[in-house]
């Protein structure tokens, strides 16, 4: 599949690193409804904390990209909401490996929200994103 979107920068700016400051998609356009670590058995991946929960969540993400026909490089943004910002920031090299796992090296346009709490209460992270399919 050919690549839907080109990212922007700013050339003043240091480049980016882990995300990329705009994206610019041509094709189909997908919204990803927020994705949480719940697994086909209804219950949430946490046993491992926000490792666990950003995994089973990308899982999740990439399941509904891929039942649209994309692939992880056609994803131009993603949101992460998080009940725990410091657990990211703590576990952020493991959330790297856990994202470069399924991800590869492709680093959307994305921003990280601190909020108080998710719609499914027993979850600390959300994931949105926006794809453009061929």
């Amino acid at each position: 599949m050919t690549n839907t979107i080109s990212f922007v920068t700013v050339p003043e700016w240091p480049r980016p690193k882990g995300y990329a400051n705009g994206a610019i998609g041509q094709g189909r356009v997908l919204h990803i409804a927020g994705q949480i670590a719940s697994t086909p058995d209804g219950r949430i991946a946490n046993e491992d904390g926000l490792v666990g929960e950003m995994d089973q969540a990308l899982d999740n993400v990439l399941a509904v990209l891929r039942a649209a026909g994309g692939e992880p490089q056609h994803i131009a943004s993603m949101i992460v909401y998080t009940t725990d910002v410091q657990a990211y920031e703590d576990n952020a090299m493991s959330i790297g490996r856990v994202w470069r796992e399924k991800m590869g090296n492709h680093y959307p346009a994305m921003a990280l929200f601190g909020v108080t709490r998710l719609y499914e209460k027993s979850a600390s992270l959300e994931l949105v994103a926006v794809a453009y399919l061929p």
